[in-house]
């Protein structure tokens, strides 16, 4: 039997993450608050970023950047500004 949420960024019930895929008190929060189906759109925004923005993932800036867009992303409803892309209609 699959986990519920309420989903923060979806506003509805869905199926929660199988377990916490970030680790800390942010990962504790996006486990417990945010869908399968809300992160794996995360997900797709953020290999968009990664390869826009060129972050490279060893640097300590570049992983806060994306950390802070994950989250306003998730819970804020803010959409990552992504050159070129424009966010299908809801």
């Amino acid at each position: 039997m699959s986990r519920q949420v309420f989903c923060q960024h979806l506003k509805k019930d869905a199926e929660g993450l199988d377990f916490q895929l970030y680790p800390g008190e942010l990962g504790k929060r996006i486990y417990d608050n945010i869908s399968k189906e809300a992160f794996a759109e995360w997900q797709k925004k953020q290999t968009m970023l990664i390869n826009e923005k060129k972050l490279n993932m060893m640097a300590p800036t570049d992983r806060k950047f994306l950390e802070e867009q994950m989250e306003a992303f998730l819970f804020d409803g803010v959409e990552p500004s992504i050159e070129g892309y424009v966010p299908p209609p809801k």
